[in-house]
């Protein structure tokens, strides 16, 4: 039987550096969702049924673009951090942990280049 303290096994257990940052990441991102999310809901609501090319001027404001981006960006990263959590929670073993963390944060990333060309396409016609 080691006769070692609780304390010194618990610090053998690795940096707990990153949670503090995933932290204020998800209420960063959430904050920023709320106006973002109600902006993009009236806009559906004022817009549901407009021709392309009224929605198109639309986004041909750089305002409404830029907020267009920003929200899929914070939805993206948000969705991300969420899933890095329950990938880490509930996945047990390491190579398919590191496998779903890899694809999230690709899907993540596609589906932000994605998005990012598509309003600047609507946005330049």
């Amino acid at each position: 039987m080691k006769m070692r303290h609780p304390l010194a096994h618990a610090r053998g257990l690795g940096s707990s550096k990153s949670g503090t940052s995933h932290w204020w990441g998800q209420r960063v991102t959430a904050l920023l969702l709320i106006p973002l999310v109600i902006w993009m809901l009236y806009v559906v609501i004022v817009y549901a049924g407009q021709p392309y090319q009224v929605i198109q001027v639309f986004f041909s404001h750089s305002i409404n673009s830029i907020l267009a981006i920003l929200l899929i960006l914070a939805m993206l990263r948000h969705a991300q951090l969420g899933m890095q959590v329950v990938i880490e929670d509930y996945v047990h073993s390491q190579p398919l942990e590191t496998i779903l963390q890899l694809l999230v944060k690709l899907f993540a990333l596609a589906g932000a280049i994605t998005v990012i060309l598509a309003v600047i396409r609507l946005a330049l016609q």
